[in-house]
């Protein structure tokens, strides 16, 4: 059983880790490759940044030694829909030497195994955007939100900047001086935190520079916010407020109020220690008070988990996640 071998990856928009472990919880190698979500990238680009992980990864390791791996990836669905795109992720596992089989899971499960190991449960997740999912034995039961950000994500980073730059529109409207808040996101998006005389003028300056870009680029303001609310912002304080609750709102449209299974949060917004994070593992608190909280961690170790959870020498998966997956920090 020391000698058998689990890989497991966690891909994303930006970056692909991989990882490959032992049974009994050695690291043998991990690897690093750019953004790998095929939805994102296309599925040859994001297979090739996968195989790029896995030869690092397995740079010490025979491949004959692994024997079963996970990949983890946001629209998990949409490339088990896609013959050509499973095709490209199958030459990519084969490049690496690999023969042996491959599961791919969505990201939020991942995310899930990557905080507990109970079967059932509720993920919360919160960066760029935002998605709650009930766990039903280690698979997927039901989501809410993750309607991206013209219909949904509430509380995201999206969200959170979207709001912050109404809120200084409002003000502007009303002849209003820009608080703390307010002056930041001008300086951040039309360099300097000055208000023409007509104020009008600096609400359309303020539309254009928004509107000429992407729209979800409105949550790289998250972080002002962010910052603004550990200071006690009066605006970023009821952002963070506002926000916390839309993401408990998502969670309890799958989760009935009391349950006591482990609720995980992920995502930068939440596993980082933000405000924002900790409003929602006090409403989480208020609303499940007997449920375990936990943070999400290594999301290519809990890849490696899940795979190794099926193999025949694994007769009790909860006892081996505490050796592949290590807590959170």
């Amino acid at each position: 059983m020391s000698d058998t071998v689990v890989v497991g990856l966690d891909v994303g928009g930006t970056s692909t880790r991989a990882a490959a472990l032992t049974l009994t919880g050695e690291r043998l190698g991990t690897g690093r490759a750019g953004g790998g979500n095929p939805t994102s990238h296309g599925a040859e680009r994001a297979a090739e940044e996968i195989a790029a992980a896995l030869r690092d990864a397995l740079a010490d390791v025979a491949p004959a030694r692994v024997r079963a791996g996970v990949i983890g990836l946001a629209g998990a669905g949409r490339l088990h829909a896609d013959p050509a795109g499973r095709a490209a992720f199958d030459r990519a596992w084969r490049e690496a030497g690999l023969r042996c089989p491959y599961a791919v899971h969505g990201d939020a499960l991942v995310a899930y195994a990557s905080g507990t190991a109970g079967p059932d449960g509720t993920v919360l997740i919160a960066g760029t955007g935002a998605i709650a999912a009930g766990i039903r034995g280690l698979r997927l039961d039901r989501v809410a939100d993750g309607h991206g950000w013209l219909l949904g994500d509430a509380g995201s980073g999206f969200w959170l900047g979207r709001e912050a730059v109404r809120r200084l529109l409002a003000d502007l409207d009303r002849g209003r001086e820009p608080g703390t808040l307010g002056a930041r996101l001008l300086t951040e998006l039309l360099g300097s935190d000055r208000v023409a005389a007509r104020p009008r003028d600096t609400v359309d300056a303020l539309i254009q520079a928004v509107t000429r870009r992407p729209p979800v680029e409105l949550a790289r303001l998250a972080p002002l916010v962010v910052s603004a609310a550990v200071d006690a912002e009066p605006v970023a304080v009821g952002l963070i407020e506002e926000a916390a609750g839309h993401l408990a709102d998502s969670v309890a449209r799958i989760r009935p109020a009391g349950t006591v299974e482990p609720v995980v949060l992920g995502g930068g917004l939440l596993t980082a220690d933000t405000p924002l994070a900790a409003a929602v593992r006090a409403e989480a608190a208020r609303r499940w008070p007997d449920a375990p909280l936990g943070t999400a961690g290594d999301g290519a170790a809990a890849a490696a988990w899940l795979a190794a959870r099926d193999l025949p020498e694994v007769t009790d998966p909860a006892a081996l996640h505490p050796l592949l997956v290590p807590p959170a920090p």
